[in-house]
């Protein structure tokens, strides 16, 4: 069974790192003033301003201010100030039996997937595919922050994900199964295949999404992941949106999925509210999850976090 981390409680601290590509100052200025504002304490990684590039600092230093937070025990929560690039830079330098020893609540999406999956699958860690430091303004969503709180904070062991009213969830391919959730953003999981870090789909429910990209590109990266056997390995798919794809040679998203995805006969969910789209659920990574395309429900069916107790009579 997966590590749960203990649950987010009003007052505690979240340690906020870089690990990808860097973000503005006074964009990180003004969304930690939200958390402070929620009631939050907030603490900086060394290089959280760090700027070599397109990278926030050197592969070393962003995984050292990582470490740094799984080391520091009056940190709760680790949340990333954005995605971007880079994020698979840092994982040859993280020491996973640490983190395994220390678990924390770990949340983004985008690039930082990539370090969402490696989490669970070296350190035995569940994880939170949701919102990142970037997302904490006045106009994002109260839908998010709902999703969100309600993910981190309580011990359920029942909790649907649905999307607002507005934005149905639609199934393609009927089926009843249940597993734990694996995925997220679908361009850095194709840049490690064939690496220590390969994301596992063996028994899992495989949750993709992305942004950004045309169909040709899509299209090159879903292939590759079949080719790889990622297909062949997972039990069921969740796909989100894919959020300002262009089309291409007249190809569109849904012809993808329906020519691509459909005659594989895996029970499949599409529209899924997650990461780039405005509307973002959280999805625990490494958490048992029910996907109903018969009823068209996918319910997270056990907590993805544990009820709050001291580091001095936490054992593993």
């Amino acid at each position: 069974m997966a590590i749960k981390p203990p649950m987010l409680r009003p007052g505690d601290t979240i340690g906020i790192v870089t690990p990808g590509s860097p973000e503005e100052a006074d964009v990180i200025n003004d969304r930690i003033d939200t958390l402070r504002g929620m009631g939050f304490n907030v603490v900086l990684g060394q290089y959280v301003y760090a700027e070599n590039g397109f990278l926030a600092g050197t592969d070393q230093q962003r995984a050292f201010d990582l470490m740094s937070m799984f080391e520091n025990e009056q940190v709760n929560m680790i949340m990333p100030t954005r995605g971007g690039v880079g994020v698979a830079g840092i994982l040859p330098y993280l020491d996973y039996n640490l983190i395994r020893r220390n678990p924390k609540i770990v949340t983004g999406y985008s690039d930082i997937t990539v370090l969402l999956n490696v989490l669970y699958q070296l350190s035995n860690l569940v994880t939170f595919h949701g919102l990142m430091l970037v997302n904490f303004h006045q106009e994002e969503p109260a839908y998010n922050f709902e999703q969100y709180f309600e993910a981190v904070t309580q011990v359920n062991p029942f909790r649907r994900i649905e999307n607002p009213p507005d934005k149905p969830q639609i199934s393609r391919v009927p089926g009843n199964v249940t597993g734990p959730v694996v995925g997220g953003n679908l361009t850095p999981f194709v840049g490690t295949l064939g690496t220590p870090f390969d994301i596992d789909t063996r028994g899992k429910i495989l949750l993709l999404e992305e942004v950004n990209e045309p169909m040709t590109r899509v299209y090159r990266y879903l292939n590759h992941l079949k080719l790889a056997g990622k297909f062949d390995d997972c039990i069921g798919i969740i796909l989100g949106e894919c959020t300002d794809c262009i089309p291409s040679f007249g190809v569109t998203y849904e012809d993808l999925i329906n020519d691509f995805l459909v005659p594989l006969g895996k029970p499949l969910m599409t529209n899924v509210a997650t990461a780039h789209g405005e509307y973002k659920t959280t999805i625990p990574i490494g958490v048992n999850v029910n996907l109903n395309t018969f009823e068209n429900t996918l319910t997270v069916v056990e907590p993805a976090v544990s009820p709050y107790i001291s580091k001095r009579s936490f054992f593993l």
